[in-house]
Formats: structure tokens, sequence, C-alpha cells
């Protein structure tokens, strides 16, 4: 008798337990997500509404914050204990500061869960590994191509780009390329006046950051960019300075045959030319890389999405991480012309199908490994702010490129306290 009243208690607790559960299943439960700029990201509110599909007893409340201020604020946000459960970060080198302040949650143990593999990510996961905590995942990400104009190419009788070329390639490609004179000039390519558009090749084999104290692996690069700049296969660094000219004018005005520039540019071409600004045919092809380095290997940016510590909702903020960064959130950053963190050969043909895409795109964007501009670590901001200076004392040549490097090298020291 006893033996039967045991079980008929056990019985019951499960009855109730299991009916718990079903109230809590049913339970509108509330996330707050925190983004910059909602209404011009036209991405974020279809990522929320299919959340919301999969997860209906969730509703999101979004905390909308100007671009401009978005990094103080949440800042300010986080250091008062605000009870945000999961957001993006806006500049993705600021990280590793966010992480020394406790203030993002360990997804190492959630990843594992789930059987997430960090190589889906080609290299930007890793980035957000920090004292052995995994504190953040890539959700989006921009990285360098070549562009270049077709007319000018086929006026020449000169085959495309390939998917596979080197810097030296590029460098006599563009000489090639390069004809006429005065306002008639055609450049062979273009290097935009960013330090990034020199400095980037130099660590674009993943060997190096612009957090080193020696920058002698930036040499080949300036030597390049300066012979071509002497040989007036690219416009004059000075020109473009003094004159404020875009490197989107130029590209789009046909003057220029090849731009290493990033993958956030398509949306402007494609714009340009559906509103009559521009008749330019065009196409992209794979950065060009480094010699010790295979094709594939490009260099960008990420935007990463992270957990409040402090969160008191953390399985639901992971499975909102979790399907930002998915297939699903990366096929809805695909559909807008966005790059995910985590591309695939369906994502990329999304993008590739765009209307305005180039033909061919699909192959150029495909990527083995993305290396960061700016690597995850602290006061690289002003390392990056005194490489730029240095960066335009080499290209005006007023400093020899030795001399050049050897300053970025002795005040790197300096800022890092080395």
């Amino acid at each position: 008798m006893r033996k039967r009243k045991f079980v008929f208690g056990i019985l019951l607790i499960t009855v109730l337990c299991a009916f718990s559960a079903c109230q809590k299943d049913d339970e509108q439960m509330i996330l707050r997500v925190a983004h910059w700029d909602v209404t011009t990201h036209h991405y974020v509110t279809p990522l929320i509404e299919a959340f919301k599909i999969a997860y209906p007893n969730v509703s999101i409340e979004i905390i909308d914050i100007p671009s401009a201020d978005y990094t103080q604020r949440l800042t300010i946000m986080l250091n008062g204990g605000s009870d945000v459960d999961v957001f993006w970060i806006k500049d993705g080198d600021t990280t590793k500061s966010i992480a020394n302040r406790g203030q993002l949650a360990d997804l190492s143990d959630y990843v594992k869960q789930d059987n997430i593999k960090l190589g889906d990510f080609h290299g930007l996961a890793d980035r957000f590994i920090i004292d052995n905590k995994l504190v953040a995942l890539p959700a989006s990400t921009s990285y360098y191509v070549l562009y270049y104009n077709k007319d000018i190419f086929d006026n020449m009788r000169i085959p495309y780009p390939s998917n596979n070329m080197t810097w030296a390639e590029w460098e006599r490609l563009a000489g090639r390329l390069t004809s006429g004179s005065g306002n008639d000039k055609i450049f062979g390519g273009l290097l935009h006046t960013w330090q990034a558009c020199v400095q980037n090749w130099g660590v674009q084999d993943g060997r190096y950051t612009i957090m080193d104290t020696d920058y002698s692996f930036f040499m080949p690069y300036y030597e390049m960019a300066l012979r071509m700049q002497r040989a007036g296969h690219i416009m004059d660094y000075g020109t473009l300075k003094s004159l404020g000219v875009h490197y989107s004018s130029l590209f789009l005005g046909g003057s220029i045959a090849t731009l290493p520039m990033g993958t956030w540019f398509f949306t402007t071409i494609i714009e340009r030319i559906k509103n009559n600004e521009s008749d330019i045919r065009w196409g992209i092809s794979t950065l060009p890389h480094p010699p010790n380095t295979e094709n594939g290997w490009t260099i960008g940016s990420v935007t990463p999405i992270a957990m409040n510590q402090a969160s008191r909702n953390k399985e639901l903020a992971w499975k909102f991480i979790n399907f930002i960064t998915g297939i699903e959130g990366a096929k809805i950053y695909a559909s807008y012309g966005q790059f995910p963190g985590r591309t695939n050969e369906e994502t990329l043909n999304v993008i590739a199908s765009l209307p305005g895409m180039p033909q061919g795109s699909a192959q150029a964007l495909e990527v083995k490994n993305i290396v960061l501009d700016r690597p995850m670590e602290l006061k690289v901001g002003e390392i990056n702010q005194m490489l730029g200076e240095v960066h335009s004392l080499i290209m005006l040549e007023e400093v020899s490129i030795q001399r050049g490097l050897e300053s970025m090298a002795r005040r790197s020291r300096e800022i890092q306290g080395r």
C-alpha cells in the first residue's frame, strides 16, 4: 500500500511538473536586445520577426540607439547593470575592453551543447576567444574583393581578373590597363587614401597584426604603392587628398580599371546604376593575395553579437544568438545584401543572385579565411590612428618608407608601453 502511495505521489509530481512546464512554455517571455539605427538597417526587423515565428512565446524589446552614440551608450548601460540580454557590438575591436570588464557571457558551453562548428565562420569566430572564453559570435562581416570595369578590359582586349592572383600580378595588370592622359586618362588601379588600402595587404596572411611593433611586413606593399604612383598606374595620393576625391565617384565615373575595396561597395554601385547615375559594366574577383598565401584569404571587419553577463534570461538569449548567427539568420542577412558571419554556398548564391549583381559573383565571393583588419586588442584605436598619420607621410613621400616604418614601430611601443 505504501508502495502504491509512493508511486502515485511520483506520478502526481511528474504531472504537476509537466503542467508547470507547459505553463512556462506558453508564458510570454521578454528578451531585450540592442542595435543601432534599426530603421536604416533593414535586415534587423526581419531577423527579429523570423525569430519570433520560431519562438512565438518570446516578445522582443528592441533598444534602438543612434549610431553615433551607440558604443558610448552601450558602455554606460552595461556599467550601470542594465538588464539588456543581447547586443550587437558596433565596433568589433571594442570587444576585448567589454570582456575585460566582465560584461560578456562565455558562450563556449552553449556552442559545445549545440555542436556549433566555429570553422563555419571562416576564422572569424576564433578572434572572439578571449582568455579561453568565447565571448561573442560573428553576426555579419564585410571583406575586400577586387572590383573591375568590364568595358576597359574589353576595349583593351585583356581577360578579366582571375580569382587567383597575387599582388605582384595585380600590379603588372594595372600597368597594362593604364592608358591616355589628362581628363581622358584611365588608371589601371586605385588605392584609396585609407591606410588600410596598403597596410591591409601586409596582414592579409594572418601572420601579423597592426598591434605589432616591427612593421617591416608593410614594406613590400608600400614599395608597390609608390612604384605604381610614380608610374602613373594609380592616382597620386596627394591629388586624391587635396581634391577630396572619393573612390566611388572615380570608379563609377569609368576612369578606374580595378579597385580593391570592401563588399559594402556593392549596394552603392547597384543603387547608382538603378538611378541612372552611372552606366558602368562591372565585375568582381577574389582579392589578390600575398605570395605566401593561397587564394581565398582576404581581410575585413566583423560585427559580433554577444550576451550580457548580467542577463537573467541566458538560455533564451543564447537561442537568439544561435538563430541570428545560424543558417536561418544568415539567409536573412544575405537576402538584404549583407554578408553573414557564417557563409556557405547557399548564402553566397543568395547574394550573387540579387538584382544588379554581376555574373560570376558567387565564385569571386568564396573565402577560406577572413583576417580582421583591427584585432581584438586594447589601444587598437590609438594604434590605428597613429598608423594613418605615418601612412600619409609615406604616401606623400615626405619620409622614406624605412623611416616611416621605424616611426610606426617606435610610436607603437610608446602607445602600448612596451
